[in-house]
């Protein structure tokens, strides 16, 4: 299996870190502890969570770590919709992270599925 930094659910996690890390650049300053926080921490762990298991080299745990991987993005898209309800954002933003992460959701559980079938 190719290293974590060749996978392209990883390299594109990477980027949805990136367009979270700019979206809450425009965040409101009392939420730097709050809402900026958590999308961050989640976007964050969505990337690390590919790379600590895959560097084990355990089919098993990495199959683990790729499922929390997908529930850190189920909670970045939940937070991504609330920053936009609460106007944090503007649809279009909010749309085309949402966009990523999407197709980052659908990676994981492609990567998931070939691992578990092996």
């Amino acid at each position: 299996m190719a290293g974590y930094r060749d996978l392209k659910v990883w390299r594109l996690a990477m980027e949805l870190i990136e367009e979270v890390y700019k979206l809450c650049a425009d965040f409101p300053r009392h939420e730097i502890y709050g809402l900026t926080g958590q999308l961050q921490r989640a976007a964050v762990s969505v990337p690390s969570n590919i790379a600590e298991e895959q560097a084990r080299n355990s089919n098993k745990e990495f199959a683990y770590f790729l499922g929390v991987a997908s529930g850190s993005l189920a909670e970045l898209e939940t937070q991504i919709m609330l920053a936009q309800r609460l106007d944090y954002m503007t649809t279009e933003q909010a749309d085309s992270t949402l966009g990523i992460a999407e197709e980052v959701a659908k990676m994981l559980k492609g990567l998931q599925s070939s691992i578990v079938s092996n």
